[in-house]
């Protein structure tokens, strides 16, 4: 297999939403349901907002399965593209709507630009952690999820006191990027700027 062929998983599931396979919607919103609404939430700050996008959002993967090109990428990187664009359209008809002289205007232009930032951040530590190798991302969870320190995890890992620092070390360099503004050429695929 070609080292930017998709997933299999991936073609699969394109496949079977374009024959319009209710189960495979099913299996998409099972598997995605939680980054959207969360990538949403950050975004938007507002839980209703955040389930209408994920609502639209299943909804157009559904009608138009055919604009996911496994070419750019994993579907879960194109769904978290999705959810973004939707919620910055979303954010956009709200500033839309909203009256008010210039300064305010400028005040909520900087707004949705950190909110689009933060959230971009989110969503780019979340893509980090799940594409991270499971041993990086176990020490991790063990650390900051179930509050372990390095002996602990270690020891839960069958893993030396050494080893265990380096693990999250190494985790914690590569969470540290998903703060920093991303080049066209060093985004992961989903997470930069869209065209």
């Amino acid at each position: 297999m070609p080292k930017d062929a998709p997933p299999r998983w991936d073609r699969r599931m394109q496949q079977r939403l374009a024959r319009g396979e209710a189960a495979a919607l099913g299996e998409l919103y099972d598997r995605f349901a939680a980054l959207v609404h969360s990538q949403a939430h950050r975004m938007l700050d507002d839980e209703d907002a955040a389930d209408q996008v994920t609502r639209e959002v299943f909804g157009y993967v559904w009608e138009n399965p055919e604009a996911y090109d496994p070419k750019h990428g994993p579907m879960r990187s194109w769904v978290a593209r999705l959810t973004h664009r939707q919620a910055v359209r979303r954010l956009r008809g709200a500033h839309g709507e909203a009256e008010g002289a210039e300064a305010e205007a400028e005040a909520w232009s900087e707004e949705l630009e950190h909110r689009v930032l933060k959230a971009t951040a989110a969503a780019r530590a979340d893509y980090i952690v799940a594409s991270m190798p499971a041993p990086l991302r176990a020490a991790l969870e063990l650390a900051y999820v179930q509050r372990r320190d390095y002996r602990q995890a270690a020891s839960d890992l069958g893993v030396t006191g050494d080893e265990a620092r380096r693990r999250l070390r190494l985790g914690l360099q590569l969470l540290s990027t998903a703060n920093t503004r991303p080049s066209a050429d060093s985004a992961p695929p989903g997470y930069g700027p869209t065209p």
